[in-house]
Order: C-alpha cells, then sequence, then structure tokens
C-alpha cells in the first residue's frame, strides 16, 4: 500500500495532476479443483488504481490505498480487454501510462543488505521492456525493497527510481512524525535536482548599475560623444547633445508643473522626435510616464486615462483628437507642438537628487492588454529597466545594436526596450511609424525588434531590412519554421526568441540562435539577475522535463498593479 501511495504521488507531481489513474500488475490466486496442480503459467493480471492526493493526511492515504487494493482482489480475473471496454479510452491506445509491478520475493534472493527497508533499497537496473511509457517494478525482499525502472526518452530510469525512492523515505518519515500531512505537500525531489532546478539553473547574478535611473544611462552617453547621432527620423537627424538639451528643457519646464517622483504623467502623441524627447522628460523630471498610443481606440485611451489619473498630460494635436476634449478638461496638458513656451529653460540635466529621485521611484506605468480583464497598470521602477538594458548592452556586440529600429506602440513594452537601449548605449535610433512600412521605406537598421507575425509579413514581402544583423522575437510563439524561412531569405546572422510579462520588465528569458547553429521551439533561460522556476498548483517545484506554471523573481518584477492592491497581493509574492 505505501509504495502504491509513493507511486501515485510520482504520477502525480510529473502529471501536474492530484488524481491518478495506473495500472498495477495483480497474481492471481488458483483455485483448487481438478487440474490445479498441472496448470501452467503465472496467473497475473494488471487492473487500474486510482488513488487522490489531495488534503487527505498521508495516514489515512495509505488506508485508502490498502483499501482500493483490497478492492480490485474482487475483480482479480477481469481481463484487462475488459477494463479497456469500461474506460472511455479505445484501443489500440493502452489503458495506462504508467504502471507498477510490485513482486514479492523471498528474502534469499536478495544478497547483502540491511535490515532497515529504506536504507536497504537498491536500483538494480535490469531494463523490463513493456507496452507503457513509464513502469516500476519493486521487489520486496522483505528487508529490502529493489527498484527498476523502464521510461521512455528523455526521461531516464535512474529519475525515476530517485523520485520513487525520495517519495518513500518522505512517506516514511510523515507516517511516523506528522501523520495527518496531506500527501501532496510531500516532496519527490532528491536533493541533487532540487538543487539543479532552484539554484543552478538561476546563477544568474550579475552587477548592474542598480543605483541609477533609465535617463542617467542616456547622459552618460551624451557626455561621451555629444555629436553623435541618437535619432533618426524620416528625414531628420539629432544629436545625442540636442535631443539631450530638447529633453532638459521640457523636464525643466515639467518640474516647475509640479512633477514629482512616482507621480504618473500621461503623453499622447503621434509618433515623432518630439514623443522621445517627451519620454526622456518625464523621467528627468521625476515622473512616471504613461504612455498612450492616439492610433488606440479613443474608448480605450479614456479608460487607462480614468485608472491611471495623471494630473498632467503631454500632448499634441494627434492626442487631443483622439482623447477627445471631454477626456483632458480637468488635466493640465502640456503641448509639445509648442515648445517655444519653455525654449527658455535650463538645458543642464536636473539633479535627481535635488528632486529626491532615485532608482527606487518609478520609470513609467504600461498598461496590459485586457485580455485576461480589465487592463492593469504595471508600475516599473527605474532599476528594473536598469537591469534589462545593462544586461542587453553584454550581451550583444555593439556592431548589433549600433542602428535599432524603434518601430512599436508606446503603449507594448517592448518599445521600452526598443527606446532605451540604443540610447543608453550610444547607438542610433532609427523611429518609425511601425516595422510593417518598413515594405515602402527601409532603413539602415541592424538590430529588429518585434513580433513574429509581423516579421512574417515582412519576409512575405521581402522587406527585412538587408542591413538586419540580428532579429528579436517577442510576443507571440515563435517557431522552427519561421526561423529557418528568415535565415533562407536574410542576411540576418542570429534570431533571439525573448519572454517575459510586462509585470516582469520586457524580457526575462532568451535563447540566441546563430545561423548554422541548431533551431529550437523555447523561450531559453533567464537573463541577468532573473529567477525562473516551473511550481505546481500548491507553490512546489515540479520535476524537471514536467509541466508547471512559470513564476519570475529578480531584478526585473515590477512593483505592482497601479491602484490594484488586492491584485498586486495575488500576483507579486514573497520568494520563498
Amino acid at each position: 500500500s505505501l509504495c502504491h501511495l509513493a507511486w501515485a504521488q510520482v504520477v502525480a507531481l510529473s502529471s501536474g495532476r492530484e488524481q491518478v489513474v495506473f495500472g498495477t500488475v495483480l497474481f492471481g490466486r488458483m483455485h483448487a479443483g481438478a487440474g490445479a496442480d498441472r496448470a501452467m503459467g503465472l496467473f497475473m493480471n494488471t487492473l487500474p488504481l486510482r488513488l487522490d492526493l489531495d488534503e487527505t493526511g498521508v495516514e489515512e492515504s495509505v488506508r485508502i490505498a490498502h483499501a482500493r487494493l483490497a478492492e480490485l482482489l474482487s475483480h482479480e480475473h477481469a481481463s484487462l480487454a475488459l477494463a479497456q471496454r469500461c474506460s472511455d479510452i479505445a484501443a489500440p491506445a493502452p489503458l495506462f501510462s504508467a504502471l507498477l509491478n510490485y513482486r514479492h520475493n523471498t528474502p534469499a534472493m536478495a544478497g547483502e543488505g540491511t535490515s532497515d527497508v529504506l536504507s536497504g533499497m537498491e536500483w538494480l537496473g535490469d531494463e523490463e521492456r513493456t507496452n507503457y511509457p513509464l513502469t516500476l517494478s519493486v521487489d520486496d525482499f522483505g528487508q529490502e525493497l529493489g527498484l527498476t525502472a523502464d521510461a521512455v526518452e528523455p526521461i531516464s530510469a535512474d529519475r525515476i527510481c530517485g523520485y520513487m525512492q525520495r517519495a518513500l523515505e518522505q512517506l516514511v518519515d510523515a507516517l511516523e512524525q506528522a501523520p495527518d500531512r496531506p500527501v501532496r505537500e510531500l516532496d519527490i525531489l532528491p536533493a541533487e535536482e532540487r538543487s539543479y532546478l532552484l539554484e543552478e539553473l538561476n546563477r544568474t547574478e550579475a552587477d548592474y548599475p542598480s543605483d541609477l535611473c533609465v535617463h542617467a544611462l542616456f547622459e552618460a552617453q551624451v557626455r561621451r560623444a555629444p555629436d553623435a547621432v541618437a535619432l533618426v527620423f524620416e528625414e531628420q537627424s539629432i544629436s545625442y547633445g540636442a535631443l539631450n538639451a530638447d529633453a532638459n528643457r521640457l523636464a525643466h519646464h515639467l518640474i516647475g508643473l509640479g512633477v514629482r517622483p512616482d507621480q504618473p504623467v500621461a503623453i499622447c502623441v503621434e509618433r515623432s522626435p518630439a514623443m522621445v524627447v517627451g519620454l526622456l522628460a518625464i523621467l528627468k523630471a521625476g515622473g512616471a510616464y504613461v504612455p498612450l498610443d492616439p492610433a488606440y481606440p479613443s474608448e480605450r485611451l479614456r479608460q487607462l486615462l480614468d485608472d491611471a489619473g495623471p494630473r498632467l498630460l503631454l500632448c499634441d494635436a494627434a492626442g487631443r483628437a483622439a482623447l477627445g476634449a471631454e477626456a483632458i478638461a480637468d488635466l493640465s496638458a502640456v503641448d509639445l507642438d509648442a515648445a517655444t513656451a519653455w525654449a527658455d529653460q535650463s538645458a543642464d540635466d536636473p539633479d535627481p537628487h535635488a528632486l529626491g529621485l532615485t532608482a527606487r521611484n518609478l520609470a513609467y506605468v504600461i498598461y496590459t492588454s485586457g485580455s485576461t480583464g480589465t487592463p492593469k497598470g504595471v508600475m516599473v521602477e527605474h532599476r528594473n529597466t536598469v537591469n534589462l538594458l545593462h544586461w542587453s548592452g553584454g550581451v550583444f556586440a555593439e556592431s548589433e545594436i549600433r542602428r535599432t529600429l524603434f518601430s512599436t506602440s508606446v503603449c507594448f513594452d517592448l518599445s521600452v526596450y526598443e527606446c532605451f537601449l540604443p540610447l543608453s548605449q550610444g547607438s542610433k535610433l532609427y523611429l518609425v511609424e511601425d516595422a510593417l512600412k518598413l515594405a515602402r521605406t527601409p532603413v539602415d537598421a541592424s538590430l529588429i525588434n518585434t513580433v513574429p507575425s509581423a516579421i512574417t509579413a515582412l519576409v512575405n514581402q521581402k522587406a527585412v531590412p538587408a542591413s538586419a544583423s540580428v532579429i528579436n522575437l517577442a510576443g507571440e510563439r515563435v517557431t522552427a519554421d519561421l526561423i529557418e524561412r528568415i535565415f533562407e531569405s536574410t542576411r540576418v546572422q542570429k534570431i533571439c526568441n525573448l519572454y517575459a510579462p510586462s509585470e516582469t520588465t520586457t524580457y526575462s528569458t532568451w535563447i540566441c540562435m546563430p545561423r548554422g547553429q541548431a533551431v529550437v521551439e523555447t523561450i531559453g533561460r533567464p537573463i541577468s539577475n532573473t529567477r525562473i522556476y516551473l511550481l505546481d498548483g500548491h507553490g512546489q517545484p515540479v520535476p524537471f522535463g514536467a509541466v508547471g506554471e512559470l513564476y519570475i523573481g529578480g531584478a526585473g518584477v515590477a512593483r505592482g498593479y497601479l491602484n490594484r492592491p488586492d491584485l498586486t497581493a495575488e500576483r507579486f509574492l514573497a520568494d520563498p
């Protein structure tokens, strides 16, 4: 009974289920009668056993396992074919995915051993071929148990035996020390695998300037090369020095209007250099920008504006038209078309210390799509974004990010990466309306960040710029077929798949696939200072390779949701 319960635990935790059905081998008892002494055969049968891994305590769970095994004995002569017909699983599909074969053997078969059952377990290692993907044989030698497993690749027999041994150890300890403890709380991971999952895969610690704000990275590039081109828009080029001076003048104007750290400041302008100036100015003034794209439906924009509750709005004619006069009637609006209003302000960088601004203050509030309910404003701090930018500057060569495309709507968090990565690295930013327009107006970009559907359209139109060296894909599933098509039809040297929800700052995992190397469909490994866990429904790590829910920890985790303390408490958890 203990072994069947342990096997149920292994199967449940490996499959993400709390109720499991597996096959168990029953050895029939020969009824006395004519010819019984001359009958040949093993007289064995295989029937399904159902066990639950729920809130029931260990001791009671063992009793239940025993009772259900006893129940099965009354059906020991029922054929497997009959069981198959009684199920919803049509032949020839096997009735079970997993099988436990418990065999009683004489102590003399055991060899050297110890009297303690658990320390006397050994993995016999003999391979047994069955028709089931997962089979465990337990040889009961009285004072010892022998474990033999057969599993389908990539799961190894040793791992299955290791899980079983750990499950048995946990069950016995619980029976002695905490018989009422729920079975589902017990762990099947050997110490070595647990350490690998929680620690080794998450060794991502790296130094980064965690005390700096996003705009400070840009200002450092201004000091390094003020005359270098920072931004290209249509026929217009703006240097780092000029872009910084324009942003500083507007920032001082915003400070005069009362902008303070952590204060949300909305910005709704069409794509132009003024948009970039506005984003930088809000950061420099200490505010947290709330991006609103005038191309979005007015109802959606007004919904975001009502939720964020900014007192100040940066806008232009397109932004005013998109929002409507009623929506902005109670706001202080700064019209970016009228830059002369702050032309006499200082062109020097505002002093963050004087403003009380630190890397722990908000950089922006970006709204989720609302696909799972009401859009939520994610509050991202400067330090979150600085970690992302610093990591990016380390994994991409200078030549790869020298000319970065900025084509994503500011309402999508990919825009944070597109805008501030080049500006933090001294690179050139190519501002365009959207990536699809590259088919008509190609630009000399080396790095393109976009979604798979957009790059698919560009590939179909043969419009991927010949200068593109790296393509970063995010936001949608990336298939091997798409990656191969890009390599076949372009000169791109690297394709990277990056993943994260907005709540963990644009990108949390990545995998880079250079041309000529194997193409894989995966979101890769965590970026610097990021931890990735796959946990079950009770917050415990699942076995390596099993399905679990993704939990993300580390420097990218945002502060929480704006105006949603209950949801923040539910989704943003203390890291155990």
